[in-house]
Formats: C-alpha cells, sequence, structure tokens
C-alpha cells in the first residue's frame, strides 16, 4: 500500500484575521494569536487522520509552499505567534509529531523570511573567507532540487522560534526558494512546488521598468536572474508593511478596501476631492481637476482587479494561463535543464498565490507537464461567497504519485462544503494508486472532516461579516 510521504500546503496567511486558520476573540473581529483557533485544530485533526493510515514507520515531510506568514498585513510578532501555534499542533508536546521535517518555499507575502535566511547564510559564507580575498555575489535562489538538506537554507528565524519548545530542540525548518523539486530519476517524474506569484506580470515589476526605460535590456530568463531584479520590490511592497507601525494598520485598511471594488473607488474618490481642494492643479477650477484625478485613480483600480485572486468565476483567467505557461516554459524548464540536465517526462506541477484551487490538464501546454494543481488560500477576501475560492491539500507518495484532497470552498451554505478527493483522472492513463487508495479513507460525512467542514463554514461567514463592517466604515 502507498503512504504518503509529503504533503503541501499554502496561503494560510497565519496572523492574518481574515485567515480560517488565525484564532479570533469571542465575538470579536480581531485575532487571539495566543492560542489556536477551532479550524486549524481541527484541520491538523483531518491530517493527523490520514496519516494514520501510513503503514511505514517514516513520517511525511510537510512542504509550506508559501505566504504562511502574513507579514504584509500583520505585525511580525501576531503572525509568529499563530505560525507557532500551528507547529504546536502538528509537533505536539504530549503526543506522536505528524512529520518528520518542514520545508519552506516562501511567497510573496512572507518573502522577508528568505531575506533573512539568504542574509544569514552570506554572512556565515563571508566568514570563511580570508582577509583580502575576493567575495562572490550574494545569490538569491536555491536548488530546486535535492536528496538531502545540504542545498537548502536554514530558516533562522523560525528555527529559533521553534527550538525554544524542548521537544524540539533537533527541528531544523529548511527553505528552499523560488522552487522546489522532488525527482525520482528511475521513472522520470518529478514534482515541483512554486509559490505562484512568477507568474505575474506584477511581481516582475523591476524588469518590466527596466524594459521601458532601458530598451536594450534583456528580459532574465534564469529563475536566479528575475529574483535578483525583483527581489527588492516584492520584499518591500508585500512582505514588510506589517513592520511599518500605524502606517502599516493604515495600509491594511486599505487593502482591505481594494477587495470591495466600489468601496476602493469611493475612498479614492474623496481623496482625488481632497487633492483638489489642497493643491492648485493645472486645469479649469477644483471640481474639473477632481474629476480628471477620479478617472485616473479608477483606471488604476481596473488594473488592481485584473489580478489573478480577483478574477471571479474561473479558476484561472486566460492572462493568468498565458503567466502559467510563460514561467513553466521558460524559468522552469531552464531551471530543469540545469541541474537534472534534462526535462523530466512527467511533471506535476503544484502552486497556490490565486486562492482558487483547482487541479487540471493543458493539451496546449508541454506534454511534459503532467497535472498543474493549485492549492488554494485561506483567506476570505470579499464580503460575499465566492465559490471559486478555497483550499486544498495536496498529498505525494514514494513513487510521486499525486492526489489533490479539497478541504473546503466558500458557499452561501451555512451546513459547509464537504471534502472532496479529486479522482485526477485521465483517459488512457491508469488509475492513480494515491487516489485510489484515499478514496476509501475519507468520509465527509464522518469526523474529523465532517467537524472540519462545519467549522471552516461559519469560519467563512464571520470573516465575510468583518470584512464588511470594516470596508463600509
Amino acid at each position: 500500500m502507498t503512504d504518503i510521504r509529503y504533503v503541501c500546503i499554502s496561503d494560510m496567511h497565519l496572523g492574518e484575521e481574515d485567515s480560517l486558520l488565525t484564532n479570533l476573540k469571542p465575538a470579536r473581529n480581531d485575532a487571539d494569536n495566543s492560542k489556536a483557533g477551532p479550524v486549524l485544530i481541527k484541520f491538523v485533526d483531518c491530517l493527523r487522520e490520514l496519516i494514520s493510515h501510513n503503514n511505514g514507520d517514516t513520517k511525511p515531510t510537510l512542504i509550506l509552499n508559501g505566504d504562511i506568514l502574513e507579514l504584509a498585513l500583520t505585525d511580525d510578532n501576531e503572525a509568529l505567534m499563530a505560525f507557532e501555534r500551528f507547529i504546536e499542533q502538528i509537533f505536539p508536546k504530549d503526543a506522536e509529531a505528524l512529520f518528520e521535517k518542514v520545508i519552506y518555499v516562501p511567497g510573496n507575502h512572507d518573502h522577508h523570511l528568505w531575506e533573512l535566511a539568504r542574509e544569514t547564510q552570506y554572512i556565515k559564507y563571508i566568514q570563511t573567507i580570508a582577509p583580502g580575498d575576493r567575495f562572490l555575489e550574494s545569490w538569491h535562489t536555491t536548488h530546486m532540487q535535492s536528496a538531502t538538506d545540504a542545498n537548502l537554507i536554514e530558516s533562522t528565524l523560525l528555527t529559533a522560534l521553534v527550538q525554544r519548545h524542548a521537544h524540539l530542540k533537533n527541528l531544523t525548518i529548511h527553505m528552499a526558494y523560488p522552487n522546489y523539486a522532488l525527482y525520482d530519476e528511475a521513472s522520470r517524474r518529478c514534482v515541483v512546488f512554486h509559490h505562484g506569484h512568477y507568474m505575474e506580470s506584477l511581481y516582475h515589476l523591476m524588469t518590466e521598468l527596466s524594459c521601458l526605460i532601458f530598451p536594450k535590456h534583456q528580459r532574465p530568463q534564469n529563475i536566479w536572474d528575475i529574483e535578483a531584479e525583483n527581489f527588492a520590490w516584492i520584499d518591500f511592497f508585500w512582505s514588510t508593511m506589517g513592520r511599518s507601525g500605524d502606517v502599516g494598520h493604515e495600509v491594511e485598511a486599505i487593502y482591505e478596501k481594494l477587495q470591495d471594488e466600489k468601496q476602493f473607488k469611493k475612498l479614492l474618490h474623496s481623496l482625488a476631492d481632497s487633492l483638489a481642494r489642497k493643491y492648485d492643479l493645472p486645469g479649469p477650477g477644483d471640481w474639473a481637476e477632481a474629476k480628471l484625478l477620479k478617472w485616473l485613480m479608477d483606471a488604476v483600480v481596473d488594473y488592481l482587479t485584473k489580478r489573478e485572486r480577483k478574477q471571479k468565476g474561473r479558476t484561472l483567467s486566460e492572462e493568468g494561463k498565458e503567466g502559467l505557461s510563460s514561467f513553466i516554459t521558460g524559468p522552469l524548464k531552464n531551471q530543469l535543464l540545469s541541474e537534472l540536465d534534462e526535462v523530466p517526462g512527467e511533471v506535476t506541477f503544484v502552486f497556490g498565490h490565486t486562492h482558487k484551487p483547482y487541479e487540471a490538464v493543458y493539451d496546449d501546454l508541454p506534454s511534459w507537464l503532467n497535472w498543474v494543481i493549485n492549492t488554494g488560500g485561506w483567506v476570505v477576501e470579499t464580503v460575499h461567497p465566492s465559490p471559486t475560492h478555497g483550499a486544498s491539500v495536496v498529498l505525494v507518495d514514494e513513487q510521486l504519485n499525486c492526489a489533490s484532497l479539497r478541504m473546503y470552498n466558500e458557499t452561501a451554505n451555512p451546513s459547509g462544503d464537504a471534502v472532496s478527493l479529486c479522482k485526477m483522472e485521465r483517459p488512457g492513463v491508469p488509475v492513480n494508486p494515491l487516489v485510489e487508495r484515499l478514496s476509501g479513507q475519507i468520509h465527509p460525512e464522518q469526523s474529523p472532516w465532517l467537524d472540519f467542514s462545519k467549522a471552516a463554514a461559519e469560519a467563512v461567514v464571520i470573516r465575510a461579516r468583518a470584512m464588511k463592517k470594516r470596508v463600509t466604515q
């Protein structure tokens, strides 16, 4: 019987009050990260149930595929406490641990954890260089494939956090960025994990500006060059706002209003009126100046709402699919060739970022690309349920068969959306043995699955109400 060897989760956004996995104060809308929340507890109960059916003694590896900590919209201390509550659940003090080790693949909202790790690594490297010798340039990526932890980087911050617990003194949290791959040379089968932010042009902003200002600038084709050009922008805007004091909290309020297009335009229109009154802008008068500013700001809103997470009613837009294709056939393929000397015959690509889980096979993408699986996200971002939004867990066995377990989708049904296992079927392809095994072990109408579904449905309603109250203030 095939065992679960890897469990992949993404977009938990721990610490953010809109995350289902962040605990809230009773009858309040603000986070209480001193204790684990009901959805997190019941979610871990489900993971424990899955892993309990393994036959072997080897525990699986947990792969955290980005945006696990919310560092853009939450203070560091709150995000770290929320992460510690998660660690306490999966590595309990008085019970058996669920996992053998943790691999962290940062995203855009927790990119700063990667910066801390790689800068610490560079400091250690400098200490090995004799005075007067030349330093190598600092590196911005890790090897994507590693049979051991040797090519990965220790997350000094998260490792220090977990090792404060006496029973976790030997637990080291390693990082891979921005891609992590599992590879079986005998079968030429590969599973690649990437958070997903580099599928969107927004996260290539520095490259776009360079090409605009310097027409001879060549767009980078390798992932290490892409990250080298754009890391500062990602770290600045998407992974540090939570450390900006009161300004950070004000930015969070603006971000939340962005989730409701009407309220965000209302906010910007008020700003336009204020600017027109305060400054003598070129034009016939304050009224006309304000109208021009409102038109410009509306254009900005229309651009921002094209982000993949804002596309309603479909799991991946045409623009999103183009970004996916460009990433897979460009920097991902190049890294596979660089490290493995070939593109494996069968690649499964796992990403998150969009908060819209799905499983797909694309006939118009390269034949070596097997499945594309999105793990979705755990954040409520709209004042009304968005059925395309939700979260999945990706499970991988020792033969690198993959299974996608849908934990929830947002729904107006107060009883919630039942946990479901994707069949992962393709014409002419043998049944996936991992999916076949799991289909007999997951019973959505029974505990712990039913308990989780009820808790998740209630949490979605509570967070949607809270957001509606905040964005309309």
